[in-house]
């Protein structure tokens, strides 16, 4: 099973299903089969969401909790709350619409 509560997500170009694990401490890759291909390991507890983006959309950014901590886990984990960037990940993400309001 997977460790964590499956959070904000995106797809890559390949189909595959990228998702933040709050509670578990790490972003998650599924396969369009539904088998996990990778979890990437965080210096979080809580991350909540995840986007593609870099020129190339070949960077992965994940936004982070520090709320969800209990005042005692805080010093554990000092990046709680941080913009993360994970490069290197050999996936591409699929560029969002834009929102034109009238």
């Amino acid at each position: 099973g997977i460790e964590g509560r499956v959070d904000g997500a995106t797809c890559d170009t390949d189909g595959n299903y990228w998702c933040a694990l709050v509670h578990g401490a790490a972003v998650a890759c599924i396969s369009p089969a539904g088998r996990m291909i990778e979890r990437i390991a965080l210096p979080v507890r809580h991350p909540t969401m995840v986007t593609f983006g870099g020129p190339r959309l070949d960077q992965l950014y994940v936004t982070t909790a520090r709320q969800l901590l209990p005042e005692g886990e805080r010093a554990a984990w000092p990046q709680a709350g941080a913009l993360l960037r994970i490069d290197g990940i050999g996936a591409t993400g699929v560029a969002e619409p834009f929102f034109g309001a009238p």
